[in-house]
C-alpha cells in the first residue's frame, strides 16, 4: 500500500503553479517555497498526539489539549531542502534542525554524502526530511540511509513535487517512510528531471541559474 500523501489544497495548488512558472523570479520563488513549505507542515503534523492538560481559564478550571509524544526535527537535504525549513518552523516553532548534504557524482550519477550535522537526540524524534524535489529517488534514499545508521526511527519525507520513478523507489528502500508531496508528477525526462516540474529548485531559490 502506498504511503504516498499529495496535498490538493487550493492554496497549495495555487502557489505551486506559481514555482513552475519560468518567469517567477528569485524573490517570489523563495516566498513561495516558504508559503507552501508553512501550509504542508499544517498538515503533515495532523497525527501528531495530544495529551489532557489542566489549565485555569479566566472563568474556571478546564481540561484542555497540549501536543505530546516525539519532538520533531526538520532535516533539511542540501541545499534547496534549506528553502523550506523557515516556513515549517513558523508552524512547529521548538523543532531542531539537522543537514544533510549531498552531491550526485557525474561519473556514477549516485549521490554522495559530503555534511552530516544532527541534533544529538534524532533517535528520539520525528524527523521530517526536506528536499523540494523528489526525482530519482537517489538523494533522498541516501539521505535516509544516513539518518537510520545514526539511529533515527521516526520518518517522514516532505517535498513539493515529486516523479512516480521517484515514490516508487523511496518506498521500496524506505516503506516505514510516508511521502508527503504537493503533487505527483507526469514522469522524468531523459535527464532525470521532473516533467512537467518546476526545473532546478535550488538554482530557483537561489538565484544560481
Amino acid at each position: 500500500m502506498s504511503k504516498v500523501q499529495v496535498m490538493d489544497h487550493p492554496l497549495i495548488q495555487h502557489k505551486l503553479t506559481i514555482l513552475r512558472d519560468k518567469n517567477t523570479g528569485t524573490k517570489d520563488f523563495r516566498e513561495a517555497v516558504n508559503e507552501i513549505a508553512r501550509l504542508m507542515a499544517f498538515e503533515v503534523s495532523r497525527d501528531m498526539p495530544l495529551q489532557d492538560v489542566e489549565i485555569e481559564t479566566p472563568l474556571v478550571k478546564s481540561i484542555q489539549k497540549e501536543l505530546a509524544g516525539k519532538k520533531v526535527a526538520i532535516i533539511p537535504i542540501l541545499r534547496a531542502g534549506l528553502g523550506m525549513v523557515d516556513g515549517m518552523l513558523d508552524l512547529i516553532p521548538a523543532a531542531k534542525v539537522g543537514h544533510v548534504g549531498m552531491y550526485r557524482d557525474h561519473e556514477t550519477l549516485e549521490p554522495v554524502e559530503y555534511f552530516v550535522k544532527l541534533p544529538s537526540d534524532i533517535n528520539e524524534r520525528q524527523l521530517l526530511v526536506v528536499d523540494p524535489m523528489l526525482a530519482t529517488g537517489g538523494s533522498a534514499i541516501a539521505a535516509i540511509d544516513s539518518l537510520k545508521k545514526r539511529g533515527a526511527s521516526t520518518i517522514k519525507f516532505v517535498c513539493l513535487v515529486a516523479a512516480p520513478e521517484g515514490v516508487e523507489a523511496l518506498e521500496q528502500a524506505h516503506p516505514d517512510v510516508e511521502i508527503y508531496t504537493a503533487a505527483l508528477d507526469e514522469r522524468l525526462d531523459e535527464n532525470g528531471y521532473i516533467i512537467p516540474g518546476l526545473g532546478d529548485a535550488g538554482d530557483r531559490l537561489f538565484g544560481t541559474l
